[in-house]
């Protein structure tokens, strides 16, 4: 869903739209295993067998991070022979992302790696 819905004549910004789209982003994006497979890609196109050597994860826990990243449209996939080669669709969007939060985690210091909901350790 889109945050500008026409109602009428004028654009409005849906707020809401907006938040529930950001928020699907994010969830995305929540799993650390996830975040690597980004961070690689954006080096280029790479097959599941060398996402899989390079992160040392098993080739089903890769396979799945990939759907995962495909169906919110930040990867894509092409065949070549046997193999399916991906890349990210937006690399520089989520390069900005990713400066983005550099930049929010350089000036929260702590705080997120200790937040009682989210922070390391939590859920492990």
């Amino acid at each position: 869903m889109s945050a500008l819905r026409t109602s009428g004549s004028p654009e409005v910004f849906d707020e809401s739209a907006a938040a529930d789209a950001a928020a699907s982003l994010f969830r995305g994006m929540s799993d650390a295993s996830r975040v690597a497979i980004l961070r690689h890609l954006l080096l280029g196109e790479h097959n599941v067998g060398e996402l899989t050597a390079h992160l040392g994860l098993a080739q089903s826990t890769v396979s799945k991070h990939l759907a995962c990243l495909r169906d919110c449209g930040l990867v894509e996939s092409r065949p070549v022979g046997r193999a399916s080669v991906f890349s990210l669709t937006r690399p520089d969007g989520v390069l900005k992302v990713f400066a983005a939060a550099e930049d929010l985690l350089a000036a929260t210091g702590d705080a997120v790696v200790l937040c009682p909901n989210y922070g390391e350790g939590v859920g492990r």
